[in-house]
């Protein structure tokens, strides 16, 4: 008896649905260019996307008032809440006919490393799609302070490693977190497997004064790279390479697991 053939692994780019979130809004440059991305891959995209900038939105969920959905385009919706929201009413509203075989988040405005990935909307698109059963990825473009976004690197660059991450065997709970150097195209260096780094954003407040003598603060981000540890998703990305991190969702410590076992039999 033959046996059927095996199906690869991956993803089959050109029979696939893709849907595409992000955190910074339906109107975003960084969706748009994403949406283009996608095109180049697939003729089934569909854009699910906030109506406005949820960036630090993280993981919420709407739960105490209701949502809204507002088509603007073909295959095109806006959803008045964040972007776990958009890939619920997604998966559960827009596309109940037929499940997207891979969802993309982003591009985001600014890279997504280390303790960024507990505080993205970005991710947490990509992290509600894989609790959901879907294949995410999520994707970044970081930015030097106050230097221009090198969008031109992302959309370069993008169409290469999703095609090379459509052929690898998903790792189960996971999705893969994209983050693009700010470098031009011409001088990215490659593209590198790279562990979540750690740098905290909001150590450094601002205080300032109101009109009226009263303070209020800014909340301000942490971009040192020059500390992150080599093999790191931002070390990476400062010597200009694609760091790409597969991010587990178990977050349970299996060592301290065994031990707390022992303590508590």
């Amino acid at each position: 008896m033959v046996e059927p053939a095996r199906r690869p692994p991956g993803i089959d780019l050109a029979r696939a649905r893709i849907l595409i979130c992000n955190d910074d809004g339906i109107n975003a440059p960084g969706l748009k260019l994403l949406e283009r991305v996608a095109r180049q891959l697939s003729r089934d995209v569909w854009v699910v996307a906030p109506e406005q900038e949820q960036s630090g939105a993280s993981h919420s969920l709407t739960l105490q008032r209701p949502l809204r959905v507002r088509q603007v385009g073909r295959r095109r919706f806006a959803v008045d809440g964040t972007p776990t929201d958009c890939v619920l009413l997604a998966l559960n509203a827009v596309l109940d006919d037929k499940r997207p075989d891979l969802m993309l988040s982003g591009i985001n405005s600014g890279g997504n490393m280390g303790e960024d990935v507990t505080y993205s909307g970005t991710i947490a698109a990509a992290m509600e799609a894989t609790l959901l059963g879907l294949k995410a990825i999520a994707l970044s473009q970081h930015v030097a302070e106050d230097g221009p976004l090198r969008w031109e690197t992302a959309e370069a660059l993008a169409p290469k490693v999703l095609r090379r991450l459509a052929r690898v065997a998903w790792p189960r709970h996971s999705f893969f977190n994209v983050n693009f150097p700010d470098v031009p195209p011409e001088k990215v260096i490659g593209i590198v497997a790279a562990a979540q780094g750690g740098r905290k954003i909001g150590d450094h407040l601002l205080q300032r004064l109101d009109p009226r003598g009263r303070p209020y603060y800014w909340i301000g981000p942490q971009r040192d790279e020059a500390r992150s540890p080599a093999g790191s998703d931002m070390r990476a990305v400062g010597e200009g390479k694609v760091s790409v991190t597969p991010i587990f969702l178990d977050l349970t410590n299996r060592k301290a697991l065994s031990a707390l076992k022992k303590a508590l039999a």
